[in-house]
């Protein structure tokens, strides 16, 4: 059986191209390719050129290397003709692929450093802008990318550099097929399989051929979807990406409707939202489009990240004043803070200047939407601007299951944004290593010393004093300090290390402070946290919060944050900080700002070419800031003290995930407290395509009956105001304020339905208003006291910090969340199988796989105790199916097994169908020809049935 050749492959290729609508040239030196050139620009400029006219366009389209063509491609140019006038050369229309002359052309010769041959040019207006370089099947795809790495090195640059016009490469060995832009600095891992809208790959180089390399995609593609940043590099946006933009760009052109993109983080979100916002400002209907992010460091790194893309594209406002300036003047693209954007609509002497806005077309992109958007802020943006679309970025959504709850009742991001235009869950990311795995280590444990410990009643242990302990925090440091090195690759890598409170972060700060003064360790530690003035010691949850206490907190952007305490210390620290790097930060005026900033381009900038050892940066300790929207490829460790579930979780592990060449393989997690069912529960959800997204409240009637109930019950025990200054004892205060708790609850979930209303409750607005009055004077009393009462377990525990678990976070370890299903009652069982289920659907490489995981789950799991052993189940598991399977096909088709069995190894092997010669040699009788077609097909598509299931994209 014969293969196909490279040559077969190119030629197979060209011909669908010309089907597709590209003329076949044979143009293969350069005179060829420059006469070419001069007759298509004429022709798509509708303008003869004389010789010397020609050789001016010339010497422009020689100058500079690719970034500079990629930015004249883009432009006209002016040229002086003959006859003393002046022609405005065009070279692409970036709006209509009809416009353009579209041409293929294949073994191209340049000679530079030493003589090349390029295997398929296609050629726009002349200008070869793709270029397609294959190998033969069996081939590994990276070879035909190194080659272009050679090509870009010995000859591209060749005659006047034509070839550095190019914007994107194809690589392909027939079977695998990918697209990258044209970056000398790209890695492998940098280039990209085009997709279906479902993320489902296209790997198939006609398949590919047929959605890519069309007139109209490339159009698209080249004009829209490359970004030309300012590091003088050319930027492909992924299919996702382009997806998302385009469902934003529909919906703005349709005039009406919202909604939001789901895209996991790190997989590209602020590119994303750039393009699109781009995009949407050149409509002339749009008067502006406003990004809003939700804190004060976001919006600087994202101002800088949008400039980034192209110079000058965005100011970031200073604060309020300067917003309303830009929302007045002719800026169309504006960077703000929800926080100021809340405050120009809210404040009489701002709003009164954007009035005239209320009649104009706003469009709003929200990043990272689901963090500070469930309150009143939410509800005044869109009630000022009604003449508006929202669009949200999300790499963590808010769904029923982890919605919270506040004074507007339980909300989901589709609550607040509509439908969900796009979706790039966890799982398709690091399939396409767009985003690296996580690998999970928990580390830590607490052993009992004591022959009473088991006798202490748990609701009376000082957990938090355990958690607190000097000496727990200084054996974390100890073990920190052992592995830092062989973490972040001998400190080429930064690590971030996230703490529950500004208490704890104050106390390791100090303690890697102390040994480094003594000579244990020589790592580069420093610290950031924002500080509130006059306020008592934070009351901390360890959790990332959803900044709706801070917005509330902000009754103006220059306001102050934190204890006068830990602002002096803050200030230590940054004095510490200033004598490692010779810089001269306080928080005095805009000290804190500055210090932010530098401390963000420190981390960042490691990934830069030449970076200084001397800039370097070994471990940022935080407590929420930096855990969310700040992207480093060189932070790779995240060490965490900090309890996190959800999004907050999904957030902070995220930030060690990003792509840097071959070397990182994964993200560091090394959790200090038993994290492990949160990370579970938190990758099953971001996992699950499906996940449910609108919470279901109860009838009205029953949530009245609660709240009727909750308040009698209050009645029982303080009949009236006044009877709440008679009790007689604490233990009859704690009663009280777990009563009027309850009310609490109850009212806030039937205020979020529109048939709520006072008139028939037991107790008036008033007296309700009343009663808290008393709950919030009683509560922190008692709050204090119960704490106080807590038994110390200090003496009674002795810590021990060492390697428990490692978790590889990747598809396969979603896979073995089967264990899950081992739960003790038939409901679990239930509902763990179809939340697993439901992710395989969501997961394009499993869903072929769907009945055999099902079958595996139903009929073996239960029978197997030990959770290591399941990888190695699944997988005898699946080599039994596929015996069956194939036994199935020979014995239904009256096939030879042996040379069936042979037959489909060898289409497993090489990837490329068999012809039906050799499926009907497997036959005992060969059909007739009227039924030859017909069996043929069948058994042929029972074969891709077999590779699809047993094969393709196996996780075990």
């Amino acid at each position: 059986m014969s293969y196909q050749s490279e040559a077969q492959l190119e030629e197979q290729m060209i011909r669908q191209l010309v089907v597709q609508g590209f003329e076949r040239t044979y143009v293969s030196d350069r005179d060829g390719l420059f006469s070419n050139l001069k007759t298509q620009l004429e022709k798509f400029n509708d303008k003869t050129f004389t010789t010397k006219e020609f050789d001016k366009i010339l010497n422009h389209l020689y100058k500079g290397g690719v970034y500079q063509k990629a930015l004249t491609l883009r432009d006209r140019f002016q040229l002086e003709l003959e006859d003393g006038t002046s022609f405005y050369v065009r070279f692409f229309d970036q709006d209509s692929s009809s416009n353009n002359i579209w041409q293929v052309t294949n073994q191209v010769t340049q000679e530079g450093t030493y003589v090349n041959r390029y295997d398929v040019t296609l050629l726009v207006n002349g200008l070869p802008l793709v270029h397609i370089e294959l190998k033969r099947r069996g081939l590994e795809l990276k070879e035909a990318f190194n080659q272009l790495g050679r090509y870009q090195k010995h000859s591209f640059w060749a005659n006047g550099g034509i070839y550095q016009f190019t914007q994107i490469f194809v690589i392909s060995n027939g079977v695998e097929t990918k697209y990258l832009a044209n970056n000398k600095n790209s890695s492998f891992k940098q280039t990209t399989y085009w997709a279906k809208e479902n993320n489902d790959k296209i790997t198939d180089l006609r398949e590919f051929s047929k959605e890519f390399l069309t007139p109209n995609r490339l159009t698209d593609v080249i004009g829209k979807y490359i970004v030309i940043n300012t590091d003088k590099q050319l930027m492909a946006l992924r299919p996702y990406q382009i997806y998302a933009t385009e469902a934003m760009v529909d919906l703005v052109r349709q005039g009406e409707g919202n909604g939001y993109i789901w895209h996991t983080t790190g997989s590209g979100k602020t590119l994303t939202s750039f393009k699109a916002s781009q995009i949407i400002t050149k409509m002339p209907e749009v008067t502006k489009v406003v990004f809003v992010v939700d804190r004060k460091d976001l919006d600087y790194q994202t101002m800088r990240e949008f400039n980034s893309f192209r110079k000058g594209s965005v100011d970031a406002t200073s604060n309020t004043k300067s917003l309303v300036k830009q929302l007045t003047d002719e800026t169309k693209l504006i960077v703000t803070t929800i926080q100021k954007l809340h405050l120009a609509v809210s404040k009489a002497r701002f709003s009164g200047k954007i009035e005239e806005l209320k009649a104009k077309k706003m469009v709003f992109i929200f990043d990272e939407c689901h963090r500070s958007q469930f309150g009143d802020t939410h509800k005044n943006i869109v009630d000022f601007f009604p003449n508006h679309q929202l669009f949200g970025f999300t790499g963590t959504p808010i769904f029923a299951v982890n919605a919270s709850k506040n004074d507007m009742g339980k909300r989901t991001t589709k609550d607040l944004f509509g439908d969900c235009l796009h979706k790039y869950v966890i799982t398709d990311a690091i399939r396409d290593e767009k985003v690296l795995p996580f690998s999970v280590e928990y580390v830590g444990k607490y052993k009992n010393t004591s022959a009473n410990f088991v006798d202490i009643q748990v609701e009376a242990i000082d957990t938090a004093e355990v958690l607190n302990s000097q000496d727990r925090l200084e054996k974390i440091t100890d073990y920190i300090i052992n592995y830092h090195d062989s973490k972040t690759f001998d400190r080429d890598c930064t690590a971030i290390f996230a703490t529950s409170s500004i208490d704890n972060l104050i106390a390791y700060y100090d303690i890697f402070k102390r040994k480094k003064e003594a000579g244990e360790h020589d790592l580069r530690v420093a610290t950031i946290f924002s500080y509130r003035a006059n306020e008592e010691n934070e009351d901390a949850n360890d959790l990332i919060p959803s900044y709706d206490e801070e917005l509330s907190l902000a009754a103006e952007e220059n306001s102050q944050y934190g204890q006068l305490h830990s602002r002096e210390k803050l200030d230590e620290m940054m004095s510490d900080y200033n004598c490692m790097y010779g810089t001269s930060f306080s928080t005095q005026n805009k000290g804190f700002d500055n210090y932010f900033q530098d401390l963000s381009k420190r981390v960042k900038e490691r990934e830069k070419v030449g970076a200084s050892d001397k800039d370097r940066l070994d471990i940022l300790i935080v407590v929420n800031m930096f855990l969310t929207g700040f992207d480093a490829k060189k932070v790779n460790t995240l060490y965490t003290d900090k309890n996190l579930r959800y999004h907050g979780l999904i957030q902070a592990f995220s930030r060690t995930n990003r792509i840097m060449g071959d070397r990182k393989s994964h993200g560091n997690i090394l959790c200090f407290r038993n994290l492990k069912e949160k990370v579970d529960e938190a990758v099953t959800l971001y996992s699950n395509k499906e996940a449910l997204e609108v919470v279901v409240l109860p009838d009205f009637e029953k949530v009245m009956d609660k709240l009727s109930d909750a308040i009698a019950k209050l009645l029982t025990v303080v009949p009236t105001i006044s009877s709440v200054d008679h009790l007689q004892s604490e233990d009859d205060e704690l009663v009280f304020v777990k009563s009027f708790r309850s009310v609490i609850r109850a009212k806030n979930t039937a205020e979020s339905y529109s048939d709520f209303t006072w008139d028939e409750m037991p107790i008036s607005q008033q007296d309700f208003m009343d009663y808290q009055s008393k709950y919030l004077t009683i509560r922190d009393r008692v709050r204090s006291a119960t704490q106080s009462q807590k038994t110390s377990i200090l003496n009674d525990v002795d810590f021990e910090v060492e390697l428990i678990h490692r978790d590889k976070v990747n598809v396969a370890y979603i896979l073995g969340l089967l264990a899950r299903v081992s739960a003790s009652t038939p409901a679990q069982i239930a509902k763990e199988k179809k939340a697993i289920l439901d992710m395989i659907a969501g997961e394009v490489s499993l869903r072929s796989k769907r009945e055999l995981i099902e079958k595996f789950i139903d009929e073996n799991l239960p029978y197997i105790s030990d959770l290591d052993l399941i990888q190695d189940e699944f997988e005898r598991f699946v080599q039994e199916e596929k015996t069956l399977a194939l036994d199935k096909i020979c014995s239904e088709e009256q096939l030879d097994k042996e040379q069936f069995s042979a037959l489909m190894e060898t289409y497993v092997y090489s990837s490329q169908e068999p012809i039906r010669e050799d499926i009907f040699a497997c036959l005992g009788n060969r059909p007739s020809i009227l039924q030859a077609r017909e069996i043929g097909e069948r058994i042929l598509g029972r074969m891709r049935e077999f590779v699809a299931v047993f094969v393709e994209g196996m996780v075990a």
